[in-house]
């Protein structure tokens, strides 16, 4: 997901997106995208990009007024996994989510949601033992396989109750 749909903007059908990238600009490289809302998806060719400091406003093909623009508010705006450009360290969060969460051998839960707390980020991960929140540091976080889908942590103690 790299933006969500605020609202229709103007009469003909453009809408006004909450990018959520640390790269608004990469919005005008983009020649398609999906809008996503539950079980709904739709893809869409972009006519128009316009990025401006708070918002980026689209015009996509077949959304030509107001009214159509409308049912779209609050849809996100997804885009294909080879637009996606590689980091040089790190992990995008859709890659983490879903992921298994080990302590050794034993399975901790499955990586829910990840949480922004400025500080670092924290991984909601809920399994057998209920949720655990855990800190998303190295000292934490020992190893991740993006492809086996399996991170490896080493707890703080006091973080999960004994039995």
């Amino acid at each position: 997901m790299i933006g969500e749909i605020i609202k229709p903007h103007g009469v003909q059908g453009e809408l006004k997106v909450f990018p959520i990238t640390h790269e608004p600009k990469r919005f005008r490289k983009l020649k398609e995208v999906t809008l996503a809302k539950d079980n709904l998806r739709k893809s869409f060719s972009i006519l128009n990009v316009k990025v401006q400091e708070d918002a980026v406003y689209l015009v996509l093909e077949g959304i030509d007024n107001r009214d159509s623009a409308e049912q779209y508010r609050g849809w996100r705006v997804m885009i294909d996994r080879t637009e996606v450009p590689p980091l040089k360290e790190g992990w995008y969060y859709f890659e983490l989510e879903g992921i298994k969460v080990y302590e050794g051998d034993s399975f901790l839960g499955t990586l829910s949601q990840i949480i922004e707390t400025g500080c670092n980020d924290v991984y909601l991960v809920k399994g057998p033992q209920g949720e655990i929140c855990v800190p998303a540091l190295k000292t934490v976080v020992k190893n991740v396989d993006i492809q086996a889908r399996r991170m490896e942590v080493e707890l703080p103690p006091g973080l999960v109750e004994d039995d």
